[in-house]
């Protein structure tokens, strides 16, 4: 099992500021985009803007 760690993930969905926490293993900005897919599933949101960091 892959080591995990706690991500804040901030975008936009149709232009609406958002964001989301996620266990993710590398916190890249295509591992991000693949959880809030998976969160939102297949709609046609638009999502813009993801950054990923660490929370405090």
């Amino acid at each position: 099992m892959a080591q995990t760690t706690k991500y804040v993930i901030k975008y936009k969905l149709n232009g609406e500021r958002r964001f989301e926490f996620a266990q993710l293993e590398t916190g890249t900005k295509e591992e991000a985009m693949a959880a809030l897919q998976a969160i939102h599933g297949q709609t046609d949101d638009v999502i813009s803007d993801v950054r990923v960091s660490k929370p405090l």
